[in-house]
């Protein structure tokens, strides 16, 4: 949530519930104006198939898995969450989804637990994008 909020309004708030929103945005590429929605969900330790999870991939056209590199069970889930992305999305089509791992809380490096080679590789044998970031500055 607080990386989402900073991409919107540019202002850092460090502390969120544990809610899910849907922000809508327009945004100007090379001269042409797009509206797009973000469905910010918080992250859930699990892959509950079955669930408001699959809805939400069926909803979206990319996605943003977020972890902190302060929190190593928040990046082991991805390769889980991942896979369950690709299986309900290309299982349908031929078309590749965008996916994009980005890991947040890069100005706490003093308590990083997953190093950044870490979410590099992984991004790399998963066929994803990767950056790191810090939604606090």
């Amino acid at each position: 949530a607080a990386l989402t909020v900073r991409f919107l309004t540019r202002r850092f708030i460090g502390e969120y519930g544990d809610m899910e929103f849907i922000y809508s945005h327009n945004l100007t590429v090379d001269g042409r104006e797009i509206l797009f929605h973000i469905w910010d969900v918080p992250n859930s330790q699990q892959v509950e198939e079955g669930s408001s999870e699959e809805k939400r991939i069926q909803w979206a056209d990319s996605f943003v898995l977020v972890y902190s590199i302060c929190d190593r069970a928040s990046f082991n889930i991805l390769p889980l969450k991942i896979q369950f992305i690709k299986m309900a999305k290309e299982g349908q089509s031929q078309e590749k989804v965008p996916i994009v791992i980005v890991g947040n809380k890069r100005d706490l490096h003093h308590q990083r637990v997953v190093s950044s080679e870490e979410g590099r590789l992984l991004a790399l044998s998963l066929d994803c994008g990767f950056y790191e970031v810090s939604a606090a500055e």
